[in-house]
């Protein structure tokens, strides 16, 4: 069985300690990574205790063998491309069960026409997780707002709008947010 626990985490934008902290009852952040790196078993108590902490269902964690997977064939980093020391694959994306998406039809900041962003949603007790990230948050009359969660103080957010010379809005109580978790664009 192989897990999509780091990948689901990472997802999120949370750490070892976020997801351990999460756990009922909390568990240690070190536990969290001997699961998800296979050094430790995961049954499926851990599966459900971590799934729970995620927010997702405990089948999104399981690369399923009828779900399509991509060989990896190299990494790239600053040196360039390079082959692999053991083998790797990429899973198609899990689709969260309230997961929204946000299309982009022209370009603004570092989003371009034509892309489409995955967004996670988030409950007001997780809104800061959020800070420092792209949000899409709901506006009244089925208005949004699209921009970085710069702060958070109490029930306002501070959102900075995309593009040059924007300016930071500040929006009271919204039911939700969604946080973007992935980008898809066309090569």
């Amino acid at each position: 069985m192989i897990s999509r626990i780091r990948e689901v985490r990472k997802a999120k934008g949370l750490t070892l300690d976020d997801v351990a902290g999460r756990c009922e009852p909390p568990t240690t952040a070190q536990t969290i990574g001997r699961l998800e790196t296979g050094t430790r078993t995961l049954s499926l108590g851990w599966l459900n205790r971590i799934a729970d902490a995620l927010g997702v269902d405990s089948a999104t964690l399981l690369s399923l063998p009828d779900q399509e997977e991509l060989p990896v064939a190299a990494v790239l980093d600053h040196k360039g491309a390079h082959a692999l020391g053991k083998v790797e694959h990429i899973y198609q994306p899990a689709i969260e069960p309230a997961m929204v998406a946000l299309r982009v039809k022209s370009s603004v900041g570092d989003y371009r026409t034509g892309d489409d962003v995955w967004l996670s949603r988030r409950s007001p007790d997780q809104f800061g997780g959020a800070l420092n990230r792209d949000v899409l948050v709901p506006r009244p009359a089925g208005r949004y707002l699209f921009g970085r969660l710069i702060g958070r103080q109490d029930n306002k957010l501070q959102i900075l709008p995309l593009g040059s010379g924007a300016r930071q809005q500040i929006v009271s109580d919204p039911e939700w947010i969604g946080v973007a978790v992935r980008l898809v664009r066309e090569l």
